[in-house]
């Protein structure tokens, strides 16, 4: 659905909202081309997210490399009467399967393997979008976008539960649980995709929509 021409936007009547406090502050023409700052919280005000695109692309490599040994490497390895058994997120959701703990092993699955990974490749179609200047569904794409922000923290259910599973269970020589080098890899995959999803700028979904109406 387009733009409607008549309808004013921010940047047209030269207002910018702080990224801190969402103050809604008037910048005069000739202040566009030196800082202002927010007169409430003293952030640097800008219209768009300085290099949007591109640190948001940096993001989204970084956790989709960090996702592999996220999920190759151990999260957990359990030592009981001297014997060590390491798993993996996947083989900890075939164990509550198997052993007919289905609740346990989908909010798992969907916590730790499903949602960092829609994450990213929902972030990936909206870099995309952008960069060719798609006018396909904005209010859609924004929605998305208001989603992929909400979710993303939900996936630090499973390092949760390792650090609970960790410092409750010091039996001594009967049986100790460590974290695995996988729990380092995912919790990085869970904080970069959280800042890669707050580098991203909205905006610039409906500048193609607003450019468009200009012409």
């Amino acid at each position: 659905m387009p733009v409607n021409p008549s309808s004013p936007t921010a940047m047209s009547v030269s207002l910018i909202s702080c990224h801190s406090c969402h103050q809604l502050s008037k910048v005069a023409p000739s202040d566009k081309t030196r800082a202002v700052f927010c007169p409430r919280c003293g952030a640097r005000l800008h219209s768009r997210k300085p290099n949007s695109i591109a640190r948001t692309w940096a993001l989204v490599i970084a956790a989709f490399i960090f996702y592999i040994p996220a999920n190759v490497l151990p999260i957990t390895t359990v030592i009981s009467l001297g014997k060590a058994q390491s798993d993996t997120i996947m083989s900890g959701v075939i164990y509550f399967v198997k052993s007919g703990s289905w609740p346990i092993a989908l909010v798992i699955f969907v916590a730790s393997i499903f949602v960092p990974l829609m994450k990213l490749f929902l972030l990936t179609f909206l870099l995309i979008s952008v960069q060719r200047k798609s006018q396909w569904r904005p209010k859609d794409r924004t929605r998305l976008y208001r989603i992929t922000e909400a979710v993303g923290r939900w996936s630090m259910t499973d390092i949760y539960v390792v650090t609970i599973l960790v410092a409750l269970v010091k039996l001594g020589s009967l049986a100790t649980i460590e974290a695995g080098p996988g729990a380092v890899f995912f919790a990085g995959v869970v904080i970069i995709t959280i800042y890669a999803a707050m580098s991203f700028d909205p905006r610039l979904i409906w500048d193609a929509q607003e450019s468009n109406n200009e012409r």
